[in-house]
């Protein structure tokens, strides 16, 4: 599954089941509080400092989103959905799709759509902000 549409529409999904209105996109919540027929709980105590890469501002929240991805190509709800956790390049985009909602950016004013300015109200790393505003068409600033 490499379609950047299906991957909006599983992340249009979890914003709704989640009631996110606004980011940050409570990313630890979600993968503690899985809804029913979806991913096991994960215990956020099982992650050693290690694991999480902290070379940038908030670079700890995309290691947890790509977790996420991760617990959602491997679910049962997740290879309803077409996922699979076998390809990387669609887990990462996956993690920066739940992370910065298409629907959540574009209620952004167009001339804020730049990556520093994603990476401040979505707290992702700006390359990773720099990534999403290119899949979905938004030019660089």
């Amino acid at each position: 599954m490499a379609d950047m549409q299906a991957l909006e529409s599983i992340g249009r999904e979890l914003i709704q089941l989640y009631g996110i209105v606004a980011p940050p996109i409570p990313i630890e919540q979600m993968l503690q509080h899985p809804h029913p027929d979806m991913w096991e709980e994960v215990d956020m105590n099982d992650f050693s400092s290690t694991f999480l890469n902290v070379s940038t501002p908030y670079s700890p929240r995309m290691s947890l989103s790509r977790v996420l991805a991760r617990q959602i190509a491997k679910s049962p709800w997740g290879e309803q959905r077409g996922m699979s956790e076998d390809d990387e390049r669609i887990i990462h985009s996956l993690a920066r799709v739940i992370i910065m909602p298409a629907d959540l950016i574009t209620e952004i004013n167009e001339a804020s759509r730049t990556p520093q300015l994603i990476s401040l109200h979505f707290e992702v790393p700006e390359e990773d902000a720099r990534l999403r505003l290119e899949e979905l068409g938004v030019r660089k600033r």
